[in-house]
């Protein structure tokens, strides 16, 4: 089986320019992405349990992986929240699924958001991984935009190997994440 196109990409390019910018003595220290994790939370679903299950077709057929359902740690009586209700579902992907959902987010769902002009690089955690907000679920191909009975954003964050920001940004746009320039 052949590898995921942006994973090739890694191998041959990335990997090489990431030694020559931080000068690694190790290929071992070169960092990389190691899981990539979308999560959909949804405050309605306290009412409407439907809208979870919506919610996790959805995120399954984007991502190719069942979407597992998260549920609330501890109650909260402002919120009417009880511990162990619904309130979100998540997916982690590794290897192969995590190449291709980052390649598809790259080249087909991110030139289709509104009044794109990249994206921030100040969601870094201090320690090289990325936060990613996105508005609308329906900018990727996969969603059919007749069946969406409500449009609700998701989370993405990008796991990596970096030790700091730098690495971690570096990392990132070599593989052809649209950072916004200053």
């Amino acid at each position: 089986m052949a590898l995921p196109r942006l994973q090739t990409q890694y191998n041959d390019e990335v990997k090489k320019g990431l030694t020559e910018e931080f000068a690694y003595a190790n290929p071992m220290m070169v960092p990389k992405l190691s899981k990539i994790v979308i999560n959909v939370t949804m405050g309605d679903a306290i009412q409407n349990v439907k809208l979870l299950e919506t919610a996790a077709a959805e995120i399954a057929a984007i991502t190719g992986q069942k979407a597992s359902i998260r549920r609330a740690r501890r109650s909260i009586a402002n919120f009417k929240l009880r511990e162990g209700q619904p309130l979100g579902v998540a997916v982690t992907l590794r290897r192969a699924h995590m190449w291709e959902f980052m390649d598809r987010l790259i080249s087909l769902a991110m030139p289709r958001i509104r009044d794109f002009r990249g994206i921030s690089r100040k969601a870094f955690d201090g320690r090289g991984n990325y936060s990613l907000g996105l508005k609308e679920q329906i900018i990727f191909p996969e969603v059919e935009y007749d069946k969406v009975d409500r449009i609700h954003g998701m989370s993405i964050q990008f796991v990596t190997t970096a030790k700091t920001d730098a690495e971690g940004l570096s990392l990132l746009s070599r593989l052809g994440m649209p950072f916004r320039s200053h």
